[in-house]
């Protein structure tokens, strides 16, 4: 300790610390799921005695779901391409949003909307991230989305501030988790009661009045622990946004007896934004000057959501577990947003504001505010319990570990649209009313056979029913104008998903793995079933998935990894909603299409390269070359647009970092984002279209920036942190109705104190 050196155990436990110079040293020992211990050494020669570690497990574990085996960080038998990001990680990112996070990871394409994250779009190896609709997003193992079947939209994302870690996994491990099982699983680890007391009180603050606030506390008493964190975060002015977020999160660990642990996690989320869907026109962007001008002021999202969870495990004895998880939540997504009108000729609507954005002396050029608003008021309610049971036994005289689980969900969602006479109320007449539910079972089984020392086989199926019904009370006919209705209509939909993966350990420091699955997302509720309570013949998403790679550290100083992939589409469903730059609500059938691609990561430990013995200079790069193409004749507007590439899908994206540590406590921190080209359409449209809507966008580059200093007697910590440090301009999104603008130079300022 008062270094920086540390390193990894390999695969059978053993570990090399390299350069120490002579003298007295204590090395600090820890791993998920046991207890951390500290051990005095005497470095002289270069050398020390054998030194016995013997871990001692933890008095009570919180019994949660991961998707990253706990107390197997190395991925050593992980069927699959994976990333865990953890709490070093995190501090050294020093994030205002979570996409900066996930873009550590191979694979992961994230999308900037806003700026700030709070609703995350991410594509995974080339899959459309238009509100992450094809990623399962959980947060300790529970699902996040709105609704996970029947609206797996994320409007709501949980705070990245407030996280321990990141859980990023493909292949074939995402059978044990669903419904989505396409493109991965994200799973949002929060910290939990630890063993002894320890808290933490976080600010950091910036331009635009920018300011993220956490408390965090955590102890256990006899036979309780608890975490309970508070953070508030809002800003005047990041980009175009203002937001305000208070979000309360407490954990409660109770050991029962010796074989049995209950955990309870209470969760409340309130936030206010100007958040829009409306963006800049072509006009507006190459004119310049505008990037972050508010259209629309009055808009305004309010989000509200509250959540608690039981999770338990129960140890029938050292060979038999059984794992249960049981959690409801509310969500409610009020965004009043206010309308607007394009045309060919610039003629302003009736009810204009007189507010006009754009150029009118351009046909098609300008964009006319109009005096009224949508209001899209959506009430989400989701309860469901899982439980699962974990068996080591002896098949065929083989090491195997058993898993066999089942789900039982319920969701319901209500929405309302009331259209106001005016911009910015939230009154007026109720156009739009109706209720969507669905009930669903999951069963799935996997056994890992544990051949030899070095080769494990996963063998796995899931099985996936849905029953969903649409209840359409109140809505608008065409020629006829608003009626109440009695419109229900509902299908169930059933699915078999099959899985195999595998993992080779050849030495200690070298891991092949490789697998297939089945991908299945079923479509959502409202699109399966139109207005006019018509079920339509929309079919589930499915594909079949495959990878093959490895991972390994070739030296002290180099680790690897490399994972290929191909990702068959048999109907691949694009969304046309408004959230995806549509007219409306819905997705078609897009038919066949195709992913494959190689994602890579390098690890270069310069200071173990160089022999630096006081300072950690490491250098790492993730790259991922995808290639996502339609693969079966499909007309648009007279042309066949098989072989061109799917929407927002980049054939290269890179991110990569240079930090470095000393002894002293001074950290430093330089990032580079680089994404390539990406069509926004099936047409893969060159030119711009003049309401930005459309078009290729230009490939660009984020550089940024972090210093930190520790002062370890004052248990503190102090950090600068620059966002695209050499202000680049560039588009980062075209949806949801115009360009979004990345975020300009943003720099922050933060302080932590733990005690």
């Amino acid at each position: 300790m008062g270094t920086v050196k540390g390193t990894y155990t390999n695969l059978d436990g053993s570990f090399q610390i390299f350069d120490l110079e002579d003298g007295d040293y204590t090395i600090k020992v820890s791993a998920v799921g046991y207890k951390a211990f500290l051990r005095d050494i005497t470095v002289k020669g270069g050398q020390i005695s054998r030194l016995e570690l013997v871990f001692t497990e933890s008095d009570a574990q919180m019994p949660q779901i991961t998707v990253i085996g706990a107390k197997d960080r190395v991925f050593s038998k992980v069927p699959g391409s994976v990333t865990y990001i953890d709490q070093r990680e995190l501090s050294t990112i020093s994030p205002i949003s979570g996409n900066e996070v996930l873009r550590r990871s191979p694979g992961v394409h994230v999308v900037d909307e806003e700026g700030v994250g709070m609703r995350v779009n991410i594509g995974i190896r080339g899959l459309d991230p238009d509100r992450s609709r094809s990623v399962l997003i959980l947060e300790d193992g529970v699902p996040v989305a709105l609704s996970p079947y029947g609206e797996p939209e994320m409007y709501y994302t949980p705070a990245i501030d407030r996280m321990a870690g990141v859980e990023i996994l493909k292949g074939s491990g995402q059978i044990l988790y669903g419904p989505q099982t396409i493109g991965g699983v994200v799973n949002y680890i929060s910290p939990n009661p630890p063993q002894e007391q320890e808290g933490s009180i976080r600010i950091q603050g910036g331009q635009g009045g920018y300011f993220s606030g956490l408390v965090n506390y955590g102890n256990t008493f006899g036979n309780t622990g608890m975490q309970v964190n508070l953070l508030k975060k809002r800003a005047d002015k990041v980009g175009s946004t203002s937001f305000d977020i208070t979000d309360f999160n407490t954990k409660f660990l109770f050991k029962i007896n010796e074989k049995s642990e209950l955990g309870l996690k209470l969760g409340i989320y309130n936030e206010v934004s100007n958040s829009t869907y409306i963006g800049l026109n072509q006009v507006m962007y190459d004119q310049g000057g505008q990037d972050f001008v508010r259209m629309a002021p009055d808009d305004q999202l309010d989000v509200s959501r509250y959540s608690i969870s039981f999770s338990h495990k129960y140890r029938f004895n050292e060979n038999v577990r059984l794992n249960t998880i049981a959690y409801a939540y509310t969500t409610t997504r009020n965004w009043n947003r206010q309308d607007f009108t394009i045309n060919d000729t610039n003629t302003p609507p009736a009810n204009w504001t007189g507010v006009v954005w754009g150029d009118t002396n351009i046909p098609g050029g300008a964009i006319f505010m109009r005096n009224s608003t949508g209001n899209r008021d959506r009430q989400f309610a989701v309860g469901g319990i899982e439980p699962r049971l974990e068996v080591d036994h002896r098949l065929f005289n083989l090491k195997n570990e058993l898993t066999v689980g089942t789900r039982l969900l319920w969701e319901q969602a209500n929405e309302q649209r009331i259209n106001g006479t005016q911009a910015g109320v939230k009154s007026g007449n109720l156009v739009e009313d109706e209720v969507r539910t669905g009930n669903a079972f999951a069963a799935y089984v996997q056994n890992k056979f544990a051949l030899s020392e070095k080769v494990d086989l996963n063998v796995g199926v899931r099985y996936e029913n849905f029953d969903y019904e649409r209840d359409i009370r109140r809505r608008s006919f065409a020629g006829i104008g608003v009626r109440d209705t009695v419109l229900i209509a509902g299908n169930v939909i059933h699915e078999i998903i099959p899985g195999m993966g595998f993992n080779y350990r050849p030495t200690g420091k070298v891991n092949l793995f490789g697998g297939v699955h089945k991908g299945y997302a079923p479509p959502r509720t409202k699109d399966a079933i139109t207005e006019l309570g018509d079920v339509l013949d929309l079919d589930a998403e499915e594909s079949w998935n495959y990878e093959l790679g490895f991972r390994s550290e070739l030296s002290n100083w180099l680790f690897m990894e490399m994972t290929g992939f191909y990702m068959d589409f048999s109907n691949q469903i694009i969304p046309v909603s408004e959230s995806a730059g549509g007219q409306g609500f819905g997705v078609i059938n897009a038919g066949a299409t195709r992913h494959r691609g190689v994602e890579s990561a390098l690890v270069f430990d310069l200071s173990n390269l160089f022999g630096f013995s006081k300072t950690k200079l490491t250098y790492d790069v993730n790259a991922t070359y995808a290639m996502s193409t339609y693969a079966a004749d499909r007309f648009i507007s007279e042309v066949n647009v098989n072989g061109n590439r799917t929407p927002y899908a980049p054939n290269w994206f890179v991110n990569s970092a240079l930090t470095f540590e000393t002894n002293s406590g001074i950290g430093a921190r330089i990032s580079l984002n680089y994404v390539g080209e990406q069509f926004t359409d099936e047409l893969n449209s060159k030119l711009p279209s003049l309401d930005g809507r459309n078009g290729k966008i230009d490939a660009y580059t984020v550089v940024d920036a972090m210093v930190s200093y520790d002062v370890k007697k004052w248990s503190s910590r102090f950090n600068v942190s620059i966002k695209n440090l050499t202000d680049a301009r560039y588009i980062a999104n075209r949806r949801p109705q115009g360009i979004r603008a990345g975020i300009p130079r943003f720099i922050t300022a933060g302080y932590e104190f733990k005690f």
